[in-house]
Parts: structure tokens; C-alpha cells; sequence
């Protein structure tokens, strides 16, 4: 196995101080907090957030998918200064809720950084990156209507939480494991947008 990082561990740790020395953490706070990390924390934190007990705060999950469509954007287009609209960077989340949530991924976090690393970087190169920001792109569209059946948002976004670990560990085994989560998340959308539901 490869050596060991603390990728995703740091950027928890990263959260976790932000939750404690801010009762309200903005986007803003988030985005500086995880500095220059390339794209894929910039996928994965915000669709972790919606993952955990602050998703189910009615229209949180639908802000969580455009502040991440806009980022995906980005990606495919291959910028590297990320930008936000100044409106989405003052929105904010209680910072104990963000601090709870980053402790109760400590131990999924330092798994993924032991496991998943260096395996199959092709599927984190440039032409795969920017087939996953169109993938991401699409599942955040499926978020809005999702959100009216409670926690159903959590399939896509679980999908983009693999697709941005693969991109911040440059794992390509975590990568097609995201994509075909992305493709099983379709499949579940829609089911609901058919009726399923």
C-alpha cells in the first residue's frame, strides 16, 4: 500500500476549528479554511454538509447543489482560481452543526486517507476531471426535486462526495466507484421523478 496521507483528516480538522471559534461559519469561512486544495474539496465538504443532520433543513440541500454545480462548472472549464457569488459566500451554518458533523466523519475520514490514494490516476487526469464535473453538474440538478422526499437528496450528493475524495486523493479507484454512484443515483432520481416515490 501506498504511504499514507492526511488529506481528508486535515480538511476535517479544518472544520472542525471553524465550528468552534464561530457560532455561525460562513461559506466564505469554509472556502478560506480549505485554501488552495484544488477543486475537490470544494465538491466534497459541501456535499458531505448535506449528508449529515444539517441536509435536512428545508432548501439547504438545494443551496449545497448550486454552490457545488457552480464549482463543477469551473472544473470543467478547467479554472483554478475558484470563484462564488458574493450572496452564496455570506450564507452560514450554525458552527456547532458543522463542527458535529466534521467529528462524526473523523473516522470514516482517516480510512479514506489509509485506503484510497495513487490507484488508477488516470481516472483522475485531466479528461476524466472534466467528465466529472459534468457528472457532478448533472447530479446537482436531480438535488431541487429530490428534496421533497426527506434525505432522497443524499443518493446523488454521496455520489459527489466519492467524486471529489477521488479528485483531492488522486485515487482513480474511488473515482470510478463515485461515477458509477453518480449512475445508481440517476437511476434512483429517476425513480422518484417517474413516481416511484
Amino acid at each position: 500500500m501506498a504511504k499514507q496521507t492526511h488529506a481528508v483528516e486535515d480538511i476535517l480538522d479544518r472544520l472542525k476549528q471553524q465550528g468552534r471559534d464561530a457560532q455561525q461559519v460562513t461559506v466564505d469561512d469554509v472556502i478560506s479554511a480549505l485554501g488552495n486544495r484544488g477543486h475537490g474539496p470544494f465538491l466534497f465538504v459541501p456535499a458531505l454538509i448535506e449528508i449529515s443532520p444539517i441536509g435536512g433543513i428545508p432548501g439547504v440541500p438545494t443551496l449545497l447543489a448550486l454552490i457545488i454545480s457552480i464549482f463543477a462548472v469551473q472544473l470543467v472549464l478547467r479554472r483554478d482560481d475558484l470563484w462564488l457569488p458574493g450572496v452564496l459566500r455570506r450564507r452560514s451554518v450554525p458552527g456547532d452543526k458543522l463542527r458535529a458533523a466534521a467529528e462524526k466523519m473523523e473516522g470514516v475520514g482517516d480510512w479514506l486517507d489509509r485506503w484510497f490514494h495513487g490507484r488508477w490516476t488516470r481516472l483522475t487526469g485531466a479528461r476524466a476531471t472534466r467528465l466529472a464535473g459534468v457528472a457532478v453538474l448533472v447530479l446537482c440538478l436531480t438535488v431541487p426535486p429530490l428534496e421533497l422526499v426527506p434525505f432522497a437528496s443524499t443518493a446523488p450528493m454521496a455520489a459527489i462526495v466519492a467524486i471529489g475524495l477521488a479528485l483531492t486523493l488522486r485515487d482513480g479507484l474511488l473515482m470510478a466507484l463515485g461515477l458509477a454512484l453518480a449512475l445508481a443515483a440517476l437511476g434512483v432520481g429517476g425513480w422518484f421523478a417517474l413516481g416511484g416515490g
